[in-house]
């Protein structure tokens, strides 16, 4: 009966879009009249002034500050070991002896880098040892990368009987953190209770991290496997882990780890941070282009209660920094083509743009894409400046000033952002023996840098793989198909699960929004709406032509666009609608609804069996919740 109810709410959310869609059109073909029919070929920011006021600065104060706010509760530990017992080499181990023989019920630990198995062996009389073995006579602890900075429990014997002495070999170089025994009643031994061999101490120095349970709060989850460890190996000078993407938003992520420690909280502080810094950069672009404070903030909020904008950032992925920066390039060119020909700031904004695609493409090579996009802007830009001035006098100027802009955008969208990725690369180095101020200009350093452009490409292109939550491009353009990056399950029937997907009035009014963009874009030569329709394009076609296993959090740049194209019309809306508070704030109040709804799988809290089933199950199918 309740899953029957489920049903109610995607037919709502769809009524609700198809609804808002048709009057936004009603509104606009009353509004404005057709090219043909005597109207001006829209110019960029046309009809508003984008500029900020004292009110656009509260808002977007307020919103940033609200979000970040909810973005920062409840991220992650900001406790966890630090200090590392350092296996050298194989063979070595440590060696703990109990106070009083007792049966030995649970033993934790928690794993740091290298990845091999220990050999964890029991003792009643410190000569004859019982290797603790899985059914399959496996190592019953382990160190696999999937388990590093994380708690992790050994698989014990079930007939052990009394214990006295534990000893824990090493497999190879490992580092192992802190370790908790827990006795026949199940309670914690203390450190006290039972003697550490000299230079072991550190396994036994922070029993205050130690957790009842390991839980995505006190230990790594999905790809954390991957790039907050190779961030600390960036901090310690070791060959990264993680080479299959560009280094800079691994270095990012150690900034926060250099602040807050090897802890959740520090590997995830600078995403979620770039994730909050998103919001005044999306709410400045929505100014430019609509010139309403209430569109602007409007589609700000609706972007930052995003369920993949909210999910996404509070993962350490490197995916909050090249979105961050592809929203940056695109605010910048856009300021470059509104700004006045004769401003001294233009330059300055396609210095800007050129930059934060370096620093795109340093991240992430889904920063290219959106690169791209912006290639396209530009030649469109200087071909229908070409065409206006064609036969005129104007022809020659228009011709020179292309040619002094070719010159300025090989300097910024060439040589900078080239600049910008080989210096990504510094991190990388040391490991290989080049190091030193000038390693830059050393051969070796080079041979880093095209060695790995090698491995990438091979990698990505030959990745033959399969995923539970894998899905296709057409799947997340309408938003069927999220990808479930946590889950543990209660006796009780409760669970705690961290799902990635777009909020669907994100989904579905996006979608809309860029049909709305294609028509403005051909009907009425709207500039921005082609634009905002290049940049979603730029950003989702090259998936299309992807055969290797893709995830729904690769939609995550292109639903930057989606957003811009409601808030252009949520602008619109204001500028001709005399009740269009009921259209945008409706919308805008139903999204932020919806992201309390499921508020629990996209945070990690508790949430019951019930509850997902009348509320959170939309797509039984495919909707994991």
């Amino acid at each position: 009966m309740l899953s029957n109810l489920t049903i109610l709410f995607p037919l709502a959310v769809a009524l609700g879009v198809l609804v808002w869609s048709v009057r936004w059109a009603a509104i606009h073909r009353r509004a404005v009249p057709a090219v043909g029919d005597g109207a001006p070929a829209a110019a960029f920011g046309a009809g508003a002034d984008g500029a900020m006021t004292r009110t656009d600065r509260i808002a977007v104060a307020a919103i940033t500050a609200v979000y970040a706010l909810t973005a920062f509760l409840g991220l992650g530990s900001t406790s966890a070991p630090q200090t590392f017992l350092h296996y050298l080499q194989g063979n070595t181990y440590a060696l703990i002896e109990l106070h009083e023989v007792q049966t030995v019920t649970a033993l934790r630990y928690y794993s740091g880098l290298c990845t091999a198995d220990y050999i964890l062996q029991f003792s009643l009389d410190g000569e004859n040892w019982t290797d603790q073995l899985r059914a399959d006579g496996t190592s019953g602890m382990t160190q696999e990368y999937t388990q590093l900075f994380r708690w992790n429990d050994a698989l014990l014997n079930a007939d052990n009987g009394p214990v006295r002495y534990i000893r824990i070999i090493s497999g190879d170089e490992e580092y192992l953190g802190e370790v908790a025994v827990y006795g026949e009643d199940g309670a914690l031994i203390a450190p006290e209770d039972m003697t550490i061999a000299a230079g072991c101490e550190m396994l036994f120095d922070e029993q205050d991290t130690i957790p009842d349970a390991y839980s995505y709060k006190n230990g790594t989850y999905f790809d954390e496997i991957y790039f907050p460890r190779t961030a600390l190996e960036h901090i310690e000078g070791r060959w990264p882990y993680e080479i299959t993407h560009p280094p800079l938003g691994k270095v990012i992520i150690s900034l926060g780890i250099r602040i807050f420690g090897m802890t959740p909280f520090g590997w995830r502080f600078t995403g979620t941070l770039f994730g909050v810094l998103m919001l005044p950069l999306l709410y400045l672009l929505l100014k430019r282009m609509t010139g309403f404070t209430a569109a602007a903030a409007a589609g700000t909020g609706v972007f930052a209660f995003d369920f993949m904008h909210f999910a996404q950032t509070r993962l350490a992925t490197i995916d909050s920094y090249v979105v961050f920066f592809i929203i940056a390039m695109y605010l910048f060119m856009y300021l470059w083509l509104t700004e006045p020909e004769d401003s001294r700031r233009r330059l300055l904004w396609l210095g800007l743009a050129g930059a934060s695609f370096g620093l795109g493409a340093a991240s992430k090579w889904t920063g290219i894409y959106a690169g791209a996009g912006l290639g396209v802007i530009w030649l469109v830009h200087w071909i229908r400046q070409l065409a206006q001035a064609w036969k005129t006098p104007a022809f020659a100027r228009v011709r020179d000033a292309l040619i002094r802009n070719i010159g300025w955008c090989l300097l910024f969208f060439v040589l900078v952002p080239c600049g910008i990725y080989y210096v990504s690369y510094w991190a990388y180095a040391p490991s290989q023996g080049v190091d030193g101020p000038f390693r830059l200009f050393k051969p070796g350093y080079l041979k880093i840098v095209l060695d790995n452009q090698k491995y990438m490409w091979n990698y990505h292109s030959d990745l033959v793989a399969t995923h539970p939550y894998d899905s296709k491009w057409y799947q997340w353009v309408f938003d069927v198909r999220p990808i479930l990056y946590y889950m543990s399950n209660a006796a009780d029937g409760s669970s705690v699960r961290i799902a990635s997907f777009n909020n669907p009035m994100v989904s579905w009014g996006g979608l809309a929004a860029m049909a709305a963009m294609a028509w403005l874009a051909v009907r009425d030569r709207d500039r921005t709406a082609a634009f905002i329709l290049v940049g979603y394009l730029a950003n989702l076609l090259p998936w299309v032509l992807v055969s290797r296993l893709t995830f729904a959090y690769h939609y995550f740049p292109s639903s930057v666009f989606l957003v811009l194209g409601i808030g252009y019309l949520f602008g619109d809306l204001c500028r001709h609608d005399r009740r269009w508070k009921a259209s945008v704030g409706g919308f805008t109040v139903v999204s932020l609804g919806l992201f309390c709804l499921f508020y629990p799988v996209l945070a990690g809290t508790v949430r019951q069996e019930w509850y997902a089933k009348l509320f959170l199950r939309w797509f039984v199918d495919t909707w994991p919740f």
